[in-house]
């Protein structure tokens, strides 16, 4: 890689070690992660002190923005993938109109989305469950949100393309600089400042806009002028076409990967409300806390996938092997010791959730049972994120099938159904081990294959 492309950020993933190169890849993504989560932690603070009514809506709209935030992390991922392969191809034209390409497509995307979901407010939170004195509330934020989320989509877009040119430190920043903006201005932009109006719900909404709004001025620059990592002007329909149709090949099925999860998670959810609200109380914050312990998890599912696309591009499979094998040793060690440091601090964990007794005593069975299937789980992820960047999507959208609806699902309702809760715990756990072994073969002996050829 040359020496521009060293100082600006990027690393040699063909080249430099691997271990290395993957740590100062996965570092930054978690640092910018738990950033991002922290803000947003805070975000959430300041709507809940507008009222009840308020914090109530804005978890309605959850499900929608979630949803909708999948497709753009779909769209990233085939991005990523090939813009990766190019590069270590050394094709930096194609991986050029490719980048150019996939902004484009995400602009467009993010406008059709927002002109729907503004004219469909009403009916879709209605069907949620939302009461009519909620529905002002998240008319108020969600306009403003939609228009928000075309900022958001090229962003997202344009960090994907920094990973993979192997540059996540300042991938990390943007997401980190995004937060700290939105969390400056929503008090401001909520209860008003000096000659700015309280604004709440939709003050917040608009501190997100002008935060990502921001970002994406910046992105463009940086990918457009100082990284030349995309093109300065449009594309014509012909270069449109052919720079999306790869792109779309693996970042649809990758998005219809993502929006399986809430899904199933809504059906479990359904399974644990039989057990009464304490029981629903225990499963959304042991929820909570799975994110957080599967934060290095998720920051090497984001590092991973460009080294190996590269190496893919430039037929290094051999590393290709390598840095998976490392990644998946790695992920089970790590996560055994998050569940050891779970089970001995349950109980302190649990007493800081609540007051009450017995979910007290449910969030202390969940931290001691469920955190053992972290690690599994994360082999799991980890092999969606290569079968990805190896460009078989399909591959990783049937793997997610087969976890999420073939064993998880019905093999924890099995076990609550014979064992009740205890049991739906220890069933999900057997389900991580036969998905994570079938998915570990499935990648090596697919990786194989095309070693041989």
């Amino acid at each position: 890689m040359s020496q521009k492309s060293e100082s600006s950020g990027s690393r040699d993933l063909l080249n430099n070690p691997i271990g290395k190169t993957l740590q100062s890849m996965t570092v930054p993504m978690l640092v910018g992660m738990i950033m991002m989560m922290s803000f947003g932690l805070v975000d959430t603070f300041f709507i809940g002190l507008l009222g009840t009514d308020e914090l109530a809506a804005i978890s309605f709209t959850f499900p929608v923005t979630f949803t909708l935030i999948s497709l753009h992390i779909g769209l990233g991922i085939g991005t990523s993938a090939v813009i990766a392969r190019f590069l270590g191809s050394n094709s930096h034209s194609e991986a050029q109109l490719s980048g150019t390409g996939a902004l484009m497509l995400a602009f467009v995307l993010a406008v059709v989305l927002a002109l729907i979901g503004v004219f469909t407010i009403d009916p879709i939170f209605t069907l949620l469950g939302a009461s009519e004195n909620l529905l002002e509330y998240i008319q108020q934020y969600m306009v403003v949100w939609y228009a928000a989320g075309v900022f958001l989509a090229m962003p997202m877009v344009g960090n994907s393309i920094l990973r993979a040119s192997g540059d996540t430190k300042t991938s990390s920043y943007v997401m980190a600089g995004g937060g700290l903006v939105n969390v400056i201005l929503d008090p401001i932009l909520i209860f008003g400042w000096g000659p700015i109006p309280a604004m709440g719900m939709q003050g917040a909404a608009l501190a997100t806009l002008i935060a990502w709004a921001l970002g994406l001025v910046y992105i463009l620059y940086l990918l457009a002028y100082k990284r030349q990592l995309i093109l300065s002007r449009l594309l014509n329909i012909p270069e449109l076409k052919h720079a999306i149709s790869g792109i779309l090949k693996i970042g649809l099925p990758a998005a219809g990967a993502n929006m399986l999860t809430p899904v199933a998670g809504g059906i479990l959810t359904a399974v644990v409300a039989g057990y009464g609200p304490g029981a629903v109380a225990a499963w959304g914050v042991g929820g909570r806390l799975e994110s957080i312990a599967s934060i290095v998890i998720l920051a090497l599912s984001m590092s991973l996938p460009p080294f190996i696309s590269q190496n893919y591009g430039a037929n290094n499979l051999s590393r290709v092997s390598k840095a998976y094998q490392l990644c998946v040793r790695f992920v089970i060690v790590w996560q055994l010791l998050v569940f050891v440091l779970f089970y001995f601090l349950s109980g302190v964990i649990a007493s800081v959730f609540s007051t009450e007794p017995d979910v007290i005593e449910l969030i202390q069975t969940y931290l001691m049972i469920v955190p053992l299937g972290y690690g599994v789980q994360g082999i799991v992820i980890l092999t969606n994120s290569s079968f990805n960047a190896m460009h078989l999507p399909m591959s990783a959208l049937i793997m997610s099938v087969l976890r999420l609806f073939v064993f998880f699902v019905p093999i924890s309702y099995l076990g609550s159904y014979l064992f009740d809760l205890k049991g739906m715990f220890w069933a999900g756990i057997l389900a991580n081990i036969i998905t994570a072994t079938i998915a570990y073969l499935w990648f090596c002996r697919s990786l194989a294959k095309r070693i041989a050829t």
